[in-house]
This record gives C-alpha cells, sequence and structure tokens, in this order.
C-alpha cells in the first residue's frame, strides 16, 4: 500500500520516477560505468579483452542470482524495502571498486553490484507496474518512466567519467569509481524516505502458480537481447577512443545513449500500449539491432551519433516491452515472479554475452567483430519475437 496517497494519486509519475533512481544508480551506473573506465582499467592492469569480459560476465552472475532471489526477498521484507537494500548493496560496491586493484575483490565488488541491481530492478519493475495499474489510462507511460531510468545514470556518468579520466590521465580509472560513488550516495538519498507501507509485498499466502511455457518464444528472445546488447554498451567506448575519439567524444557518445533513452516512454507508449503479443519487443529489439549494427558503417561522428541515439531509444524500451507482456498475460499476484523469469533468462543472457564476445575480440584482434556478433544476435531476437502470441488466445 503507498503511504502517500496524495503523491500516488495526484502524481504517480514523481513517484515512479523516484522510484526509477534505483535502476539509476544500479544499471545506468553501476553496470554500464564500467564500460567508461574500461579502457583505462585495461591498459594500467595488462588485461585481456577475455578478463576485461569477465568483468561484466561476474556482474551479470550476480545480476542472475538477484534475479533468482528477487521475488522471494520481495514477498518476505516488501518490495520498497528491497528496492532500498539492492541500491545500498551498489552504492557500496562501486565505493570498493574505487579503493583496490586486485582482480578477486574488484570481481567480488562487480558480483555484488549485479545482484544489487537485479533485486532492486525487479522488485521496482513489479511496484511500478502496481502503480500503473491504479492510472490504467496512462499506465503504459508511467512503466516507461521507470525504465528510462537507467538512462539518467548512463548521462551522469558519461557527464563525469570520461572528464575525470582526461583530467587525472592515465591510470585514474579507480577516482571514476571513487567519484561516481559519491554521487550515487546523492542520488539514492531520496530513496531514504518512506514512500511505501512496510507491509507492501508481504503476503505469505500463496500465489497463484503460473507457467512459462507459453512464452518460451519471447524467453528465448529476451536471452538474445541479453547476450547481444551488452557487448555494445560493454565495448564501444572502446571502439570510439580506437577511432580516435576525444574524452568529448566519448562523453557525447555516452550522454547521448542516456539522453536518448529519456524519449522511449514518449515514443514507445502506443507500442508498448499494444504488448500483449511478441509484436511490440520485436519493434523495438528490431531497432535496437540497428542501432548495433550502425557503426559497422565506419567513425565518424554522424554514424556513431546516429548509432548511439537509435540505440539508447530503444534499449531500456526492450526491457520495458516484456513487463508490459507480463502485465497484460500473467495476474497481478504473479507479477513478481514473473517479472523475475524473464530477468533471470536476461541474467543468463548478459553472463555468457561479455566473455564470449571478448574471447571472439581476442581470436580476432578487433573490435568489429564483437559488434557483428551483437547486432547479430539482437537480429535473431526481433525475429523470433514475432511469432510470440497473446498467452490468453492459446
Amino acid at each position: 500500500m503507498l503511504t502517500d496517497t496524495s503523491l500516488s494519486r495526484r502524481n504517480p509519475a514523481l513517484l515512479i520516477l523516484v522510484l526509477s533512481l534505483a535502476p539509476a544508480i544500479g544499471l545506468g551506473i553501476g553496470r554500464f560505468v564500467y564500460s567508461l573506465v574500461l579502457p583505462d582499467m585495461r591498459d594500467s592492469l595488462q588485461w585481456s579483452y577475455s578478463a576485461a569480459g569477465f568483468m561484466n560476465t561476474v556482474n551479470a552472475a550476480g545480476y542472475l542470482l538477484g534475479a533468482l532471489a528477487a521475488a522471494g526477498l520481495g514477498k518476505r521484507y516488501g518490495l520498497f524495502a528491497v528496492i532500498q537494500l539492492g541500491t545500498v548493496a551498489c552504492i557500496a560496491s562501486l565505493l570498493l571498486c574505487g579503493v583496490t586493484a586486485d582482480f578477486t575483490l574488484l570481481s567480488i565488488a562487480r558480483f555484488v553490484t549485479g545482484f544489487g541491481a537485479a533485486i532492486s530492478f525487479v522488485a521496482g519493475g513489479a511496484l511500478a507496474a502496481t502503480i500503473g495499474l491504479a492510472h490504467p489510462e496512462r499506465s503504459s507511460y508511467l512503466l516507461s518512466l521507470f525504465y528510462a531510468g537507467p538512462g539518467i545514470g548512463i548521462l551522469v556518468s558519461g557527464l563525469i567519467a570520461p572528464f575525470v579520466l582526461q583530467g587525472f590521465g592515465a591510470g585514474s580509472w579507480w577516482i571514476v569509481w571513487l567519484v561516481i560513488g559519491l554521487v550515487s550516495v546523492v542520488m539514492g538519498l531520496p530513496l531514504l524516505r518512506k514512500l511505501v507501507d512496510a507491509s507492501e509485498g508481504t503476503s505469505r499466502a500463496a500465489a497463484p502458480s503460473m507457467t512459462i511455457r507459453p512464452m518460451w518464444i519471447f524467453l528465448v528472445a529476451y536471452f538474445m537481447f541479453g547476450a547481444g546488447y551488452i557487448a555494445y554498451m560493454t565495448f564501444m567506448i572502446a571502439y570510439v577512443r580506437d577511432g580516435g575519439g576525444s574524452a568529448v567524444a566519448q562523453s557525447a557518445f555516452w550522454c547521448l545513449i542516456g539522453a536518448s533513452s529519456f524519449a522511449s516512454p514518449w515514443l514507445w507508449r502506443g507500442v508498448l500500449a499494444r504488448g500483449q503479443s511478441g509484436r511490440a519487443m520485436a519493434i523495438i529489439l528490431g531497432t535496437n539491432a540497428v542501432g548495433a549494427a550502425m557503426p559497422l558503417l565506419g567513425h565518424s561522428p554522424l554514424v556513431l551519433g546516429v548509432s548511439a541515439a537509435v540505440f539508447g531509444v530503444s534499449f531500456f524500451a526492450v526491457v520495458a516491452a516484456t513487463t508490459a507482456f507480463v502485465r497484460f498475460n500473467y495476474p497481478k499476484e504473479t507479477w513478481p515472479k514473473a517479472i523475475a523469469v524473464v530477468t533471470i533468462v536476461f541474467g543468463i543472457g548478459q553472463t555468457l554475452g561479455p566473455i564470449a564476445v571478448g574471447a571472439i575480440s581476442d581470436a580476432t584482434g578487433s573490435l568489429t567483430s564483437a559488434l557483428v556478433v551483437s547486432a547479430a544476435t539482437l537480429g535473431v531476437g526481433a525475429a523470433m519475437s514475432m511469432f510470440q502470441k497473446p498467452i490468453s488466445s492459446r
């Protein structure tokens, strides 16, 4: 139950924007700032592409475990408490990355970031869907606002990391982690306010059973998204830098991804409102694949800029499409579990993606091959989505 009824009734958008700070920290910063510091960490710590990919793989493994645990934690402690817990874990792990160069400790920190991001993301998605249920005429728009949250984190890290690296010079990657960790502390402060009653999500009644078999095509397509998007988000800054991109160019590219995601709630609201089948996913994921493929045309600022904009405007909308699909096809009581299921499948994909693509890049000696694999995987996922029918029609 929402404790601030005036806020939830009069301005549910503001409430969801506050909730979106959790994925802004856990995903927009916690997961993706690594891409900005990766080139400097790789040079300073003498990592291979496989080692660099492993750091995102272990982060994704934490995300997978968090997705497995999220529904149970939400049922026991309440969805909002889980959001708070996950956000604190992410902030602590970001700060840890700034005080060690040990590969094992960095791996543990990245794992904790993934775990915290997953539990707060699953709980937040379920809570946002519940808020949207009270405003059916705006539910798709409100849901999109939550999933635009990570764009805030991407934008913030894009405005900070490249210039810290430029200002302090080679080997300053650890300073970025500390600075971005402190910024995350400030961003997380609004989540300390008690927005949701402590009893919310703590019902011990058995949840209705649900079957995932009717959505297996959708799940496989989402797995392909998880495996495909991560190569782009992990290695694109290195690709921009290798092409001669300065700190300004790297910042502009990253910020454009984040800023473009803010257009998602308005651009895709009509598509998401028809998310009963896999068609919405196919349209949005197909757009994402186009954005991922564009850097293959060259390093020109125009090509890279359009790529970032197209990828950014569709990236988190793919995730929103999964929650819309769950909302249309499953009863409310099963939403946390159903969202956890799709998040688990996504987590498996993004666990395998980074290290596989890193190995391919090591073998070929080029990041171009990583982008080819990324775009192709996303394209296959989009094509598969077209075959997913509404569950209610089966």
